[in-house]
């Protein structure tokens, strides 16, 4: 008996896919009717790949934003290989702020995070080019982080680039590198 399973690709590709067994075929969006497809053309075991990892890769910059709103770094960390290198860059330009390893990047993530009562990220596209288990990414996001400078809540928000380089580890993503591209920010004060 053939299991089948439906995975909806959204913001990955514009079709639906079911896996037959060991082989995957392609649903037509087109011929849709009360969710079931017709079947069009049959897609490869490493296409098939590619679109897991595409998925997976999509799921770790998620969580990564995920717990930076929650500022669970101890959580965070573990997403980065253990020798893994972060830079902050400004309109372009290094800052001169770089950590390498999860220790000096956890120390650095919770020094910042504790600065803002609220950190709020919203990620938007993320493209990838998957060259077996490395891979690069480009995420935009806009981060909200809210403080309280002397009894005034000032929101400042930030348009970031992350530029990333992803390793796979025993059949598991993590970033490897991240260029944290801040490209412009605003600031004020809320008023209530």
């Amino acid at each position: 008996m053939k299991k089948k399973i439906l995975l909806l690709m959204i913001g990955v590709l514009s079709s639906s896919f079911i896996v037959e067994g060991a082989s995957t075929t392609k649903v037509s969006s087109n011929n849709q009717k009360n969710n079931v497809g017709v079947l069009d053309e049959k897609i490869s075991a490493r296409e098939f790949q590619e679109i897991k990892d595409r998925m997976e890769l999509k799921k770790l910059v998620d969580t990564f934003s995920n717990l930076a709103d929650t500022k669970e770094v101890d959580k965070q960390v573990l997403l980065f290989t253990e020798d893994a290198t972060v830079q902050t860059i400004q309109n372009g330009v290094p800052s001169g702020s770089k950590f390498t390893g999860q220790k000096e990047i956890g120390d650095a993530f919770s020094q910042y995070l504790e600065l803002f009562e609220t950190v709020y990220h919203i990620n938007g596209q993320h493209t990838v080019e998957i060259n077996g288990d490395t891979a690069t990414g480009i995420n935009y996001c806009q981060v909200v982080l809210i403080s309280n400078d002397n009894g005034k809540r000032i929101k400042n928000t930030s348009g970031v680039r992350y530029n990333d380089t992803y390793k796979k580890i025993n059949g598991k993503w993590y970033i490897s590198d991240r260029k944290s591209d801040f490209m412009w920010r605003t600031s004020e004060e809320i008023k209530q």
